[in-house]
């Protein structure tokens, strides 16, 4: 007998960048979201299930933010592609909820007038009324819904029971009769836009009442942060404070992170286990996971000031700020936001240039993207300054330390715009750039609860990727550290007739002149699906295994078997080198093809060999080396 399995009908919400819309699709979903990608391409996909006030099981979609359904970059196409059913393999939305920022609705209503051409059911909701009221802006919400010819509700995404009102219309709405088919739909043209923006206009006049002045906080700070010095002052104190917070903040969960495999180490060494599945157990899963598993909390630290900047409004400020400074290396000012996402994770960054409509500035964000000192580096960074850096102060407030950290990560930012200046002025200095317009949102608190779930929803990435990749390679560099056995009455260390030995042997020709070891070198090959596999690699290789000090004595063997010059040497290798097989994929993915993807790959890894070879020629004519 065949039972028909109802489906849950579809909510999209869409909306123009900075309107609020994901802070309302948190608010209606919280934890039951999930986030996917779309097939095919790598724009972020979040789809959260809820319940309505009648009982009605529906799923809801954030769509990428856009100011058109005239698609101009990936995301917009997406969105594009969603509202109209036309997106391969995807759901097809039942109702389309079109989010306003209450307080700047002039391209809003341009793109509801959009939506509503297309022929499915839409209803408008006006988000962040309370800072509209608040500068006594009043709009009559009963005409423009007569004025549309769409229902319209009132929501404040971050207040208890501020959608409950857009609940009560998204049932009615998906209760009424479906709208007609989107196939004779068109996108607008130059033309078409024009005159959807003159409708826009004149339903601004007809509806809105008020002065609508720009908020006189946001002002006033805009005063400062905007200011060709002061502004760029700010920038760096606030990227300085977040490396000096890594190291500071985190040490406490580090320290519990690490005491907690400790016990799990302590555990199976005193099982009654073969001696093989033993060291097994404890140095490939326990020690190689575990070594990577404590950074974390600065992972999570970094991933916090992203989102709290993003989350205020910051950003914005920022790009706009920098596009000067990166205009004259030939980077698009749109390109600061996926550079500095690319601090956290190269792989965002490099999702997020599609807000570049430009498609060689695009490009040229995208190549230089992972130069940028992303979170996978920080366990390689910290492990090496650790050990070789004093943990002491200078200048009587800074720690070196932190001072180190920041000079890789300002190496990085150099390299990129050294780079990305020889892209555009040298081999594309033939095409002009575009304008830089981008729209400045009013500063605003973080949600306490929308900064949670991204906290989450990111660590949950980094934990499942240490749990699949990274085991992956623990295990591969534990078969090669453990096998071929060592012949009886063998007097060398058992690693050294192993096949990574082997291995590192083989290429140390081409890796002596950086000063590198055969086992920084057999912890260079698995770290070439993710950088931070090296650290756990490094553990392997000198039989460390996971525990509460095992940081401390990857760091101590380092010591004992590595100069300053080899420790300086790998240092500049992993600010530049192509170490992260996912980037790379996502690179082929974006740019359509192999091609970029191996240009990438191959500038990458000329500069971190140059780089390498320098510092440590130059540590060893000075005596470190």
């Amino acid at each position: 007998m065949n039972v028909a399995v109802a489906v849950a009908p579809v909510v999209a919400l869409v909306g123009n960048p900075n309107c609020g819309k994901t802070a309302l699709f948190n608010a209606l979903t919280g934890s039951r979201q999930k986030v996917a990608n779309y097939p095919g391409v790598t724009v972020e996909k979040k789809i959260g299930s809820i319940t309505t006030p009648g009982g009605r099981a529906i799923r809801v979609v954030d769509l990428p933010g856009t100011y058109s359904l005239r698609a101009r970059s990936p995301d917009e196409e997406i969105t594009r592609d969603v509202v109209l059913g036309k997106l391969a393999g995807e759901i097809v939305p039942d109702l389309i909820v079109c989010v306003a920022d209450a307080s700047n609705l002039r391209l809003a209503l341009r793109l509801v007038l959009e939506l509503k051409r297309v022929g499915r059911p839409v209803m408008m909701s006006l988000n962040m009324m309370d800072i509209a009221r608040r500068r006594g802006i009043e709009i009559d919400v009963d005409r423009l819904s007569r004025e549309l010819g769409v229902p319209v509700v009132e929501s404040v995404a971050v207040r208890r029971g501020g959608v409950d009102a857009l609940l009560a219309a998204v049932d009615r709405g998906l209760a009424a009769t479906p709208s007609a088919s989107t196939a004779d739909w068109h996108p607008p043209d130059a033309a078409g836009l024009r005159v959807g923006q003159r409708e826009a206009d004149r339903l601004l006049a007809a509806v809105v009442r008020g002065p609508g002045q720009r908020d006189a906080l946001t002002a006033r700070v805009d005063s400062v942060l905007l200011h060709p010095a002061a502004g760029l002052i700010v920038l760096l104190l606030i990227l300085f404070v977040m490396f000096q917070a890594v190291f500071a903040w985190a040490e406490p969960a580090m320290d519990a992170i690490e005491a907690g495999f400790a016990w799990l180490g302590q555990a199976v060494e005193a099982a009654p286990l073969p001696e093989l599945l033993q060291s097994f157990l404890k140095d490939g899963l326990i020690g190689g996971v575990g070594s990577v598993l404590v950074f974390l909390p600065q992972i999570v630290i970094l991933f916090f000031f992203i989102l709290v900047l993003e989350d205020l409004g910051y950003m914005a400020r920022a790009a706009f700020l920098m596009d000067r400074i990166m205009g004259g290396a030939g980077l698009h000012g749109r390109a600061f936001i996926p550079l500095l996402s690319s601090f956290a994770c190269a792989i965002p960054g490099i999702m997020s240039t599609r807000v570049i409509d430009d498609r060689r500035d695009r490009l040229t964000t995208i190549l230089v993207a992972p130069l940028m000192t992303c979170s996978a580096r920080i366990p390689v960074y910290t492990l090496i300054i650790g050990a070789f850096i004093p943990e002491r102060e200078v200048w009587g407030f800074v720690g070196l330390q932190g001072l180190v950290m920041f000079g890789l990560y300002a190496t990085g930012i150099v390299g990129a715009l050294a780079v990305s200046f020889v892209l555009k002025r040298i081999i594309w200095r033939d095409t002009p750039g575009e304008p830089f317009m981008l729209e400045l949102p009013d500063y605003k608190l973080p949600r306490i609860k929308s900064l949670a779930i991204g906290l989450w929803t990111r660590a949950a990435i980094f934990v499942k990727r240490a749990g699949t990749t990274i085991l992956a390679m623990m295990v591969l560099i534990w078969i090669l550290a453990s096998f071929p056995q060592p012949p009886d009455g063998a007097t060398e260390p058992a690693i050294s007739y192993s096949l990574a030995a082997m291995i590192g042997s083989a290429i140390q020709p081409l890796t002596e002149p950086l000063g590198f070891n055969w086992q920084i070198n057999v912890a260079l090959i698995p770290g070439m699906a993710a950088r931070e596999v090296a650290v756990g690699s490094l553990g392997t290789i000198y039989s460390i295994a996971g525990g509460e000090d095992a940081a401390d004595k990857i760091g101590q063997a380092l010591l004992a078997h590595w100069s300053l010059g080899t420790a300086l040497a790998l240092l500049a290798w992993y600010v530049f080198a192509p170490q992260c097989a996912s980037t790379l994929a996502v690179i082929r993915r974006e740019t359509g093809g192999w091609k970029w993807m191996w240009v990438t790959f191959g500038y990458m890894l000329l500069l971190a060999y140059a780089a390498a070879l320098v510092t440590y020629q130059v540590a060893r004519a000075l005596g470190a080396g």
